[in-house]
């Protein structure tokens, strides 16, 4: 199996002293160049990694056509979204919400239930498990559902549109936003050098979360008929607080195991630090809504429909 060369990536992230160069004006573009260099070569020795299964996947032939779109997704969202719609009246899109957010709910089944044939109620032993790159059946399908994944988040960046063109801009908040591009930017390149083992268990949690999630949106777009079934909106919060909970705590097996021969253990560290960091940043959500209540009015909207909170960022 692959292994990470001895070092890497930390060793190229220091870059080679400059000779002594006689002034300060020099040695300024002497470390730019330097750190550039260490930059590329950063990416390059990342790319020799990359799953040949992989190749012919939409996005996935390099990062730049899927960071373009996160970040006119930053850019509309932002800005340029708002400007437009300053002067405009929001847009009455709930025949539209309806369609889409049942859609994420099928989409996101379909997900856990690939994940779980693929290797979870199969041949993974919910501990370490290492990445599959082999050709056998199960694995490529691992490689298909972990591509799926990251595609769903490509879909779900239409929810901060609908936020803009419904003028809802009080829901665009850094949370919901740093949710929906940078975590599909960090999931391409876990996608594209690990599509499975230990590391994609977040995924399925995720998705699980979302089927639930997308149900109650789902639920709220069909207007006032629907608001005596949606009594479990206050448990959304605990739920998605559950997920970061179970994601941390299966991920930090590793840490503890007297060995595990998973082969990228960046990417372990990676996904404990995003577990935490949404733990504290939802708790505060938490504790801002409910214990606080400042965030809690009588009546709000989510993507335009009847809710009881805020905000929308998982």
């Amino acid at each position: 199996m692959r292994k990470w060369q001895a070092g890497w990536p930390w060793g190229l992230l220091s870059s080679p002293a400059p000779s002594q160069p006689s002034t300060t004006a020099r040695l300024a573009p002497t470390e730019s160049l330097a750190r550039m260099e260490a930059v590329v070569n950063l990416y390059q020795e990342m790319m020799k990694h990359a799953d040949p299964r992989l190749q012919g996947y939409p996005l996935m032939g390099s990062p730049l056509l899927m960071t373009s779109i996160l970040l006119t997704y930053v850019y509309f969202v932002l800005s340029l979204g708002p400007r437009i719609m300053a002067n405009r009246k929001p847009f009455q899109l709930r025949g539209f919400m309806v369609v889409y957010n049942f859609s994420l709910v099928a989409l996101s089944l379909y997900i856990v239930y690939e994940f779980l044939m693929s290797g979870w109620l199969s041949s993974y032993t919910w501990r370490c498990d290492p990445v599959d790159f082999s050709n056998n059946p199960e694995a490529l399908r691992m490689v298909r559902v972990a591509w799926l994944f990251l595609f769903s988040k490509f879909i779900e960046l239409i929810d901060t549109v609908i936020f803009v063109l419904r003028k809802k801009d009080g829901q665009v908040t850094f949370l919901h936003v740093f949710h929906h591009s940078v975590l599909p930017w960090s999931w391409w390149w876990g996608v594209k050098i690990a599509p499975g083992g230990m590391g994609s268990f977040h995924a399925m949690i995720n998705s699980s979360v979302h089927v639930i999630m997308y149900l109650y949106y789902g639920l709220s777009a069909l207007g006032p008929v629907a608001q005596p079934y949606l009594w479990w909106k206050k448990h959304m919060t605990a739920i998605q607080l559950i997920q970061f909970v179970l994601v941390s705590l299966h991920i930090s097996q590793y840490y503890f195991l007297p060995s595990c021969n998973y082969q990228y253990p960046v990417i372990i560290h990676l996904i404990w630090m995003y577990g935490t960091i949404f733990f504290v940043l939802f708790s505060n959500f938490w504790y801002q809504s409910y214990t606080k209540g400042k965030r809690l009015p009588r009546v709000v909207q989510q993507n335009g429909v009847p809710g009881t909170t805020k905000v929308k960022a998982n």
